[in-house]
C-alpha cells in the first residue's frame, strides 16, 4: 500500500470572519497576504517532511477558494520537484476542462517530471463547477472538451520525432514540440477520478489508477466495474495500485490527542456554505443519471459526500470520511473500509486540514509513518494475492 500526503492549502484563518460562500464570490479582502505567505510555507515544510518520512505527495488546484488558496498544482510541485528527494509527485489535478491550453499543461508536466528525475504523476480532473465561473467555460458538453484535452496531452507527451499538429473539436495547434520531452518513457503514470461505475469502467480501458474521494458506500461498485472491464480488456486482474481512495486522516498516541485533533479538524467539513448556489450544479455540469440519481435521492445540488448528525469517529470511518485514532484503531479502520471495498493499494490522506497545527501535523503522519504504514503494507500484500487467487 502507498501511502500520499494532501492538504488543500486552506486560508483557514479567514473562515470565521466570512459571512456568507467561502467561494467564487468570497470577499479577497480576507485574504492577508503576509498569512497566506506564512501558510504557504508551512505546507510546503510539512510535504517536505512527509518524504522524508516516506510518504508521496498529492497535490490539487482550486480556485477563487478560502478552503484551498493552491491556484495552480503544477507551480507547487514544481517547488516540490527540487524540494524533495523520493516521493512521488501526483497532480490530482490539473482542470483541464477550464484550462484553455492543454500544450501549456503538457509542457510544464513534462518540465516538472524532469526537474525531479522522473518522480511525476499526473491526474487530469474535470473541475469543480464552481470553477467554471472564474474560467468562463459553459458546462454543456463539459466531458467532451475534457477527452479531448485528456487526448491531446497524453499524444503530446508521448511523441517522440518531428512536430505533428493537432485539429480537434476543442483545441487547434499548428505545431506540437514538446521540449523537454518527459523523463519518464513512454510518460508518466495517469491518474483520474470517478464516483461512479461508468466512469470506472473508462478508467480500467485505459488502465489508469482509479481514485475517489470520500465516496462511502460508492466504493464498491465502482471499484468491482473497474475490475471486471480491466480483467476483460487487459486479460489479467487488476492490480491493488490501480485503487486509490481519499479520506481524512488523524493520527494521536492518546486518546485526548486524537478528541483535541479531530475537533481542529471537523471544522473543514463545517465550513458552510462553502458554494453559492448557482454554481453547485450548473445546467450540463452532472450527466443525466447523475442529476436523476439526485433527485430520487432528494437532492436538488450536486451530490456530495454527507454525514449524520454529530457522527461518531466509528461512523466516520465506517463512512470512508475520516479515519482517526491512535496506531491501532486506524490500522483496524483502514483495513475494515479497504476489506468491505475489495482492497485499496493508494491511499490518499488528507493529513492537514481545518485548524490543526503544523506541530499536530507533523506529529500525526511521523505517527503514522513509523507505527501504521509498515502495518498497512503488509496487510495490501497479502490482499492483492488474494485478489490475484479469486480471479
Amino acid at each position: 500500500m502507498k501511502f500520499w500526503h494532501f492538504s488543500e492549502q486552506s486560508m483557514h484563518p479567514a473562515w470565521d470572519h466570512i459571512d456568507g460562500p467561502t467561494k467564487v464570490v468570497v470577499d479577497n479582502r480576507f485574504c492577508d497576504p503576509h498569512v497566506a505567505n506564512r501558510l504557504y510555507k508551512r505546507y510546503l515544510d510539512e510535504w517536505v517532511i512527509a518524504d522524508e518520512l516516506g510518504f508521496n505527495i498529492f497535490v490539487n488546484e482550486h480556485h477563487a477558494s478560502a478552503n484551498c488558496m493552491s491556484s495552480s498544482c503544477l507551480i507547487t510541485l514544481g517547488i516540490l520537484a527540487r524540494e524533495t528527494k523520493q516521493a512521488r509527485l501526483l497532480c490530482l489535478g490539473v482542470p483541464v476542462t477550464n484550462r484553455t491550453d492543454p500544450y501549456r499543461v503538457a509542457e510544464e508536466l513534462a518540465m516538472i517530471d524532469v526537474i525531479s528525475g522522473g518522480r511525476l504523476e499526473i491526474g487530469l480532473v474535470k473541475a469543480s463547477p464552481f470553477e467554471l465561473a472564474m474560467s468562463n467555460q459553459s458546462p454543456a458538453r463539459i466531458m467532451d472538451r475534457y477527452w479531448e484535452a485528456h487526448d491531446f496531452i497524453v499524444k503530446a507527451l508521448k511523441h517522440r520525432g518531428a512536430p505533428f499538429s493537432w485539429e480537434g473539436e476543442f483545441f487547434n495547434y499548428r505545431n506540437v514540440n514538446i521540449w523537454p520531452r518527459t523523463f519518464q518513457d513512454p510518460m508518466p503514470p495517469m491518474w483520474i477520478t470517478a464516483s461512479g461505475p461508468t466512469t470506472g469502467r473508462r478508467i480500467a480501458e485505459l488502465g489508469y489508477v482509479c481514485a475517489t474521494f470520500f465516496n462511502g458506500a460508492g466504493t464498491k461498485p465502482l471499484f468491482d466495474s473497474y475490475k471486471e472491464t480491466f480483467l476483460k480488456t487487459h486479460g489479467r486482474p487488476a492490480p491493488i495500485d490501480r485503487f486509490a481512495y481519499l479520506a481524512i486522516m488523524v493520527c494521536g498516541r492518546t486518546a485526548a490527542d486524537v478528541e483535541t485533533r479531530v475537533n481542529k479538524v471537523k471544522s473543514y467539513l463545517d465550513v458552510q456554505p462553502r458554494t453559492p448556489k448557482a454554481w453547485s450544479n450548473p445546467p450540463g455540469y452532472e450527466s443525466v443519471e447523475a442529476n436523476a440519481a439526485a433527485l430520487k435521492m432528494g437532492k436538488t445540488g450536486r451530490v456530495n459526500f454527507g454525514l449524520p448528525q454529530n457522527p461518531s469517529l466509528q461512523e466516520m470511518a465506517d463512512g470512508g470520511i475520516m479515519f482517526a485514532g491512535t496506531p491501532d484503531q486506524l490500522c483496524e479502520q483502514i483495513t475494515s473500509f479497504s476489506d468491505r471495498q475489495g482492497g485499496i493499494g493508494q491511499l490518499l490522506l488528507l493529513a492537514q486540514a481545518g485548524y490543526l497545527s503544523h506541530e499536530e501535523t507533523v506529529d500525526s503522519l511521523t505517527i503514522f509513518a513509523q507505527e501504521v504504514a509498515p502495518r498497512l503494507r503488509d496487510y495490501a500484500a497479502r490482499k492483492d494475492q488474494e485478489l490475484v487467487q479469486a480471479a
